[in-house]
C-alpha cells in the first residue's frame, strides 16, 4: 500500500452539511469511502488555514488515490487534493537512481 494526504477545502454547501452532521459524521464518511476502496485511513484533522480536513491514509496504487479525488470532488461538497507521501527509506531509494539529468545550459 502506499501512503497518500487528502488536503480538502469545503464548497459553501460543503460547509452547510458539516454544520448539520459535525466532524465525527465526517469522519466516518471519509472512513467509509477510503475503506470501501480497499485502503485504511490512518487519521483525519480538520484545519482552517489553507484547506479544511487533512486525511492521511494508506491506499492500494496511485489509480485508486485518482479515483477517491475524483468520486469525492465530483460530489460537490469538498475540493479534495491528493498528494503522494513518501518514507525516509523510499527517498534513499530514490537517490540511489541516477537519472542522468544534466540541467540546461551545461
Amino acid at each position: 500500500m502506499a501512503k497518500f494526504l487528502l488536503k480538502s477545502t469545503y464548497t459553501v454547501d460543503g460547509v452547510k452539511g458539516l454544520a448539520v452532521d459535525g466532524g465525527s459524521k465526517r469522519v466516518e464518511v471519509v472512513r467509509a469511502i477510503v475503506e470501501n476502496a480497499g485502503g485504511r485511513v490512518e487519521s483525519m484533522y480538520f484545519g482552517f488555514g489553507g484547506h479544511d480536513t487533512y486525511v492521511v491514509c494508506d491506499l492500494p496504487d496511485h489509480k485508486t488515490a485518482a479515483g477517491l479525488a475524483i468520486a469525492i470532488r465530483a460530489a460537490g461538497g469538498v475540493d479534495t487534493r491528493v498528494e503522494p507521501l513518501l518514507t525516509a527509506e523510499e527517498i534513499d531509494t530514490a537517490t540511489e537512481q541516477h537519472a542522468g539529468y544534466q540541467p540546461p545550459g551545461r
